[in-house]
């Protein structure tokens, strides 16, 4: 049989952080991040990680590993999250992967491509190719490879670029490519997701939103920018919008807002992306704000009451 993972994601705000720490001690395991930005050092109120009380509860993995400095992909997140599954594993216990960047899920549950290395030269022509013809590149992998053409933007010239860079080096379409090279870790997924209202959810946003400008948000965002940090953590929501305050671009009051507006568009793409992902069971939370009881209606509506609990 094989080894199993558990997965627990859903939308932000919508109530993962609470439940981890009741699955993990239900389980006597160790919660293993899938956040895109709770990677980064220095970058705790606006991405909501965990307090330091509750990583002390259950050991955490993937938070705080790397200096806003770096880059850091889906890859190299599979690169350093395998010896954390395999040494759980060797101990006989589920790892209890929490998170709702759905590329790094994706990543798990069907594996990722693993690309050429990136050509500064190439790209830096292409990039010279569109500012000289606007929209000439997206035209020419609609013709080389209109698969991954149409999963494009026409205005997302960073993925365009990637898409063409991949077929020039190869010689063969991107979309081929990830479908036959592409492969899932080996191992049996049981996914968890967690679902409330809209309505009930967006208030939820706003009122995360408000602590954390009163935890001190733009402050943090002013030592984020001593650290010289890679483009990745910059456009992070919340730290663009506080960027553009500190530049004196809009009031304090705008800027809360416009953070709330895109922490809302934001769960509303996480919807759309995980609806997309098979095999999640569903658990619908709407009204409950008592961690113990979304426990107990995640326990009895799904099959976590069916895993073997590790003998404390």
């Amino acid at each position: 049989m094989e080894k199993r993972i558990l997965i627990l994601t859903g939308p932000t705000c919508v109530g993962k952080t609470g439940l981890s720490l009741l699955i993990a001690e239900y389980l006597d395991t160790e919660i293993i991040s899938a956040d895109s930005m709770q990677i980064y050092r220095g970058m705790d109120i606006g991405t909501a990680k965990p307090s330091h009380d509750e990583r002390r509860r259950v050991r955490h993995h993937m938070i705080d590993i790397v200096e806003p400095s770096e880059r850091y992909n889906a890859g190299r997140y599979i690169d350093d999250v395998m010896p954390i599954i395999r040494s759980l594993h060797s101990r006989g216990v589920i790892p209890l992967v929490v998170g709702g960047t759905g590329l790094y899920i994706r990543a798990m549950t069907r594996g990722i491509f693993d690309a050429p290395q990136s050509d500064p030269e190439l790209r830096a022509y292409l990039r010279e190719l569109e500012e000289a013809s606007p929209g000439i590149l997206y035209g020419k992998l609609q013709e080389l490879d209109p698969e991954k053409a149409s999963l494009i933007k026409p205005g997302d010239l960073r993925r365009i670029i990637r898409a063409l860079e991949v077929i020039l080096k190869t010689g063969s379409p991107m979309s081929v490519l990830e479908r036959e090279f592409t492969k899932p870790l080996p191992y049996e997924f049981i996914k968890i997701g967690l679902t409330r209202q809209r309505r009930e959810l967006y208030r939820m946003i706003e009122e995360r939103v408000d602590e954390m400008f009163r935890q001190g948000l733009v402050e943090e965002v002013k030592r984020l920018l001593e650290r010289n940090p890679s483009e990745t953590p910059l456009q992070a929501i919340g730290y663009k919008e506080v960027i553009a305050y500190l530049r004196g671009e809009q009031s304090l009051d705008e800027t809360v807002h416009l953070v709330k507006r895109a922490t809302k568009r934001y769960a509303k793409r996480q919807f759309t992306w995980f609806r997309k992902e098979p095999g999640i069971q569903w658990v619908d939370i709407t009204g409950l704000r008592d961690e113990r009881d979304i426990f107990e209606k995640v326990l009895k509506g799904t099959t976590l009451k069916e895993l073997p609990i590790c003998p404390k």
